[in-house]
Parts: structure tokens; C-alpha cells; sequence
């Protein structure tokens, strides 16, 4: 079974988080999980529940608990999601600063040469954001923030963020099997 860790910052955006957890739930993948105290507080605001409470994760890590597994080059992680991805930890992780749990797991999956995807979520991008972002993606990463498809035509925001989750499937390599694709 392929493991899959899932990083929780404190940007706007809980709705794709939520979905994209939903988009999987059926799928044969672990997931474990890293929250920020910010986005355990995001995630209260914008979707009022704790990561506790989120479908599909089986594990939550300390974010400052750097004897974790995510924290070593052997643990088996096939790949990295940090969504969402605020621009503090766009910054750190471009850096290579391990200040926290989540910066160091990221740090791991760009030396090992893992998939790690940094959904992130701002707006407008300042030259500081796009820089890092650059910097983020010549070390390995891939830049993916969260853009809904409307040629879909979703019609509420439910759906329209199952748009994104599908696409974020595919960029760490999960199939979801009721996907929509352009042309179905």
C-alpha cells in the first residue's frame, strides 16, 4: 500500500482540503498527517472541525516533533502533499529551513527525490512569493495551486473543489476511478 503524508498550513483553502480527502477516501493509499497550529485553527474557522476529525488520515504528527518518521530519509513516504501551502511555509521549504516538522518532511521528500506538492494558496503572488515558488520547483517540487477546472461545469463548490482534488490526484499519482476528464 502506497503512504502518502499530507501537510495542513494555516492558508485559506480547507475546502480543497476536505475534498481532496474525499476524492481518495476509497482509494488504497495511507495517509498520515502533519498539522500547523495555524492550520488547525484555518481549518476550525473555515470547515469547524479539528484534523482529528478529517476521513482518510490514519496518523497526525506533532509539527515539532522532530523524531517522527516523516522527519527521516527511511521512512516510506511515496509522496507529499502540503495543502494548503501558506506562503511562511512556501518560504521555509524553498529555504531548505527545517523549522518545523513540515519543512523538514518536505526537506526529506526534495533530497530523496520524492513527489512533494505544495498547493499554494495566496493572492495576488508578490515577486517574493513567485521567487520561492521558482526556487521550490528547481528543487524538485511541483507547484500546484488550487485552480478549479470550469470546463467541468460544476455546479457548486463542492464540486468545483473535487476539480482540483482530482488534479491533485494525479499529480501525486493516485488514480481515483470516478475521475471526470476533458472529453468524458
Amino acid at each position: 500500500m502506497k503512504k502518502l503524508l499530507l501537510a495542513v498550513t494555516g492558508a485559506s483553502g480547507m475546502l480543497y482540503l476536505r475534498s481532496f480527502l474525499q476524492v481518495i477516501q476509497d482509494v488504497k493509499v495511507e495517509v498520515h498527517g502533519i498539522c500547523s497550529p495555524s492550520g488547525r485553527k484555518v481549518l476550525q474557522m473555515e470547515q469547524r472541525v479539528n484534523p482529528e476529525d478529517l476521513p482518510k488520515v490514519s496518523r497526525w504528527f506533532d509539527h515539532g516533533d522532530f523524531t517522527a518518521a516523516p522527519a527521516s530519509g527511511s521512512s516510506e513516504y511515496a509522496a507529499m502533499v502540503v495543502l494548503p501551502c501558506s506562503m511562511g511555509s512556501l518560504a521555509a521549504i524553498a529555504a531548505g529551513l527545517s523549522i518545523n516538522l513540515i519543512h523538514r518532511a518536505a526537506d526529506v521528500m526534495l533530497k530523496e527525490r520524492r513527489n512533494l506538492v505544495l498547493a499554494v494558496r495566496e493572492t495576488p503572488f508578490n515577486r517574493t512569493h513567485l521567487q520561492n515558488m521558482l526556487q521550490a520547483h528547481d528543487a524538485g517540487a511541483v507547484i500546484c495551486p488550487p485552480m478549479p477546472s470550469f470546463y467541468l461545469q460544476p455546479e457548486n463548490l463542492d464540486e468545483m473543489a473535487a476539480t482540483y482534488a482530482w488534479r491533485l490526484a494525479d499529480q501525486l499519482g493516485i488514480t481515483v476511478g470516478d475521475r471526470k476528464r476533458w472529453g468524458d
